[in-house]
């Protein structure tokens, strides 16, 4: 686990992002986890909401291809509010790039590697 990550109530932030918005995005499917929630897309894309130890969220768009996990993108400081479009955005890997086009958080361009 993550330090900056803090452990998250995923049905707190299923009802944040709005149902609307996880069909769209994943088609219901939702991967809870202890620090937040994953959403599969398609192609080996998913979309990652963790909570950060400042009570904002950390939403990454995450491409994965044989065991290989890299960041694609990533916006901070994003409040319970903004979430779901922040989500949303993230998982149109065809339409935005993401996040030049987030107009809510912090945007942090940039394509890592996950071990």
């Amino acid at each position: 686990m993550n330090n900056q990550f803090v452990p998250c109530d995923a049905q707190v932030l299923v009802q944040q992002i709005g149902l609307g918005n996880i069909l769209a995005i994943s088609g219901g499917r939702i991967g809870k986890r202890e620090t937040g929630i994953t959403l599969p897309v398609s192609n080996g894309y998913s979309v990652t909401v963790d909570l950060a130890g400042n009570d904002t969220y950390i939403v990454r768009r995450v491409f994965t291809r044989a065991g290989k996990v890299s960041i694609k993108g990533e916006v901070t400081d994003v409040y319970c509010d903004q979430v779901g479009a922040v989500a949303y955005q993230a998982h149109a890997f065809r339409s935005y790039e993401f996040p030049e086009v987030c107009p809510y958080g912090k945007s942090l361009i940039q394509e890592s590697e996950v071990a």
